[in-house]
């Protein structure tokens, strides 16, 4: 009998110490991975032509959720770009559709006046901490991405691949300005949406979209773009947070 009790009393301890062990080690995996969680928003557009254009009216997607909200929006509205000359002036225009910025400008034309350069590019650009975790598993559902967008079909990753999902889908732009025919202009927008967190090892996850038009000589109007979204980018959540996050888990 007594030789039963020790045995009992044994296994008792084992199970015991386990379940502190494990709870410890969870307890240790939550803090480490909330205390280092951090979400951004890396967002950029890219103007460029090789000959100066005039009267210009730019209508250019900017990634938003569902709802129509994104930061990016956020920093359009209170005029906090980077990038951006002062002599543009930008609008924000928001429909059912998606959410675009307006740019006028009466000229685009070398910065510096250089004889040398043969391209004239204008960069602009927003970071931005997300505040919550970025879904970057299905961000055309949950997250921000440009819109409207069409068409979207999986597809077969390129090379550049960083090893997620790869999309392709239709976006448009609206382009209105006066230029040589030979004229050669191009705009390209991107934003990623990154996770990063560290437990035992350094470990993210993001997602990489971007739309591009190419145009020669001037241009009166709507211009179909092409659009590129990679998804399941880098590290799994751990299991403890992949259930608990819910759609932005990844």
């Amino acid at each position: 009998m007594d030789k039963i009790i020790k045995i009992t009393v044994g296994l008792f301890i084992v199970i015991f110490v386990l379940f502190v062990s494990v709870i410890s080690y969870n307890t240790f995996i939550k803090y480490s991975f909330e205390s280092s969680l951090e979400s951004t928003y890396n967002y950029k557009c890219i103007i460029s032509t090789d000959t100066a254009l005039t009267n210009v009216t730019l209508f250019i997607p900017i990634p938003v959720n569902n709802g129509g909200y994104s930061p990016i929006v956020e920093h359009f509205s209170m005029k906090d770009v980077k990038g951006i000359p002062g002599e543009w002036k930008t609008t924000l225009l928001g429909s059912n559709k998606g959410t675009m910025v307006k740019i006028q400008a009466s000229i685009i034309k070398p910065v510096n006046n250089s004889i040398n350069s043969n391209e004239y590019r204008f960069e602009f650009s927003i970071n931005e901490k997300a505040g919550h975790v970025i879904d970057t598993q299905k961000p055309q559902d949950n997250d921000i991405v440009f819109r409207p967008l069409r068409d979207l079909k999986v597809i077969n990753c390129p090379s550049t691949s960083l090893g997620g999902i790869c999309y392709n889908f239709q976006s448009s732009i609206y382009a209105d300005y006066s230029t040589t025919p030979n004229a050669r202009i191009s705009i390209d927008s991107d934003i990623v949406g990154k996770n990063e967190w560290a437990i035992f090892n350094p470990a993210s996850n993001e997602y990489r979209t971007s739309i591009s038009m190419l145009s020669f000589g001037e241009n009166h109007g709507w211009v179909v773009t092409n659009g590129s979204l990679e998804t399941n980018i880098g590290s799994k959540f751990p299991f403890l947070f992949f259930t608990s996050i819910g759609p932005e888990a990844s």
